[in-house]
């Protein structure tokens, strides 16, 4: 009996195992390279919309829609790019240990995803613009 108790507790503190171990936010960095100082609109139904001048670095809640991004400095052409979310590695462990239950737990709060984590967005400078 104590033995099946002791079980049982480990598989409860087991679920969920990408929410403890990996966390259910991430710091990204964005950059444009060429292009300091360029104002990013990041979108995403997980963060909604965030406004960043690059080069950023920033703290955002995971989730498993990918990330749009849309770019604009003066003299150069708007930069668009995509953050991809992917499964975190994690989520296979809670197949075998917290079972359904973990990995529920980590689908909920995003745990079992992890963004790209250094991203850049690519901008053309127009030819002869001076700022």
């Amino acid at each position: 009996m104590l033995r099946g108790l002791f079980l049982a507790i480990t598989l409860v503190l087991l679920s969920g195992c990408a929410t403890i171990t990996k966390g259910t936010s991430q710091v990204i960095s964005l950059d444009t390279p060429g292009a300091p100082g360029a104002e990013c609109v990041l979108t995403s139904s997980s963060i909604g919309t965030k406004k960043v001048t690059t080069p950023a670095n920033l703290s955002l809640p995971k989730g498993s829609d990918n990330i749009t991004v849309r770019c604009e400095k003066r003299c150069f052409q708007p930069g668009i790019g995509v953050i991809s979310s992917n499964v975190e590695g994690m989520t296979a462990g809670n197949v075998i240990l917290g079972g359904v239950i973990g990995l529920g737990v980590d689908a909920a709060t995003g745990a079992m995803n992890k963004y790209n984590t250094n991203n850049q967005v690519l901008m053309t400078r127009v030819p002869g613009c001076r700022a």
